[in-house]
């Protein structure tokens, strides 16, 4: 037979192996936040004995779920999620909040800067909602879940 051929079989058998997707699919807890506004920044390192947040990213959609470990009973009570579609074009990274517990986010899209360091998903970028006062820069750091 052929070389060429031999070439061929080889290159499409690399390629049936690969991974498919992208490499940020999965589900993340979130580590630590930091928030700018104006002059103020907020540094947090989530403490998980008490709040946990949870990110999911498929192929398409992502979701995100913000609670309370102690069931709502203390101070520390929250519940906040949402999710909607995203678009990744390189490390520029698309959220379209299609649902969200902060109704007045709904139908926003905001755009991060994305990077993937082994385990570690680091998102950065602007939230910026006018109407709502809202101008900010924000920066997460997520553990990938195994």
């Amino acid at each position: 037979m052929n070389m060429r051929f031999y070439i061929l079989i080889a290159a499409m058998s690399v390629v049936a192996c690969q991974k498919t997707g992208n490499d940020i699919e999965g589900s993340y807890r979130l580590l630590e936040s930091t928030t700018i506004k104006g002059k103020d920044t907020i540094h947090v390192r989530v403490d998980t004995t008490k709040t946990e947040m949870i990110k999911v990213i498929n192929a398409s959609h992502f979701a995100f779920f913000n609670h309370d470990k102690n069931q709502g009973k203390d101070s520390t009570a929250a519940f906040v999620s949402g999710g909607g579609t995203y678009v990744l074009e390189g490390s520029t990274y698309t959220e379209n909040l299609d649902f969200c517990t902060y109704r007045p986010w709904e139908g926003k899209q905001f755009t991060f800067a994305i990077s993937l360091k082994g385990d570690t998903l680091i998102q950065e970028g602007m939230e910026e909602l006018p109407e709502l006062g809202i101008k900010q820069h924000i920066t997460e750091k997520y553990i990938r879940i195994k």
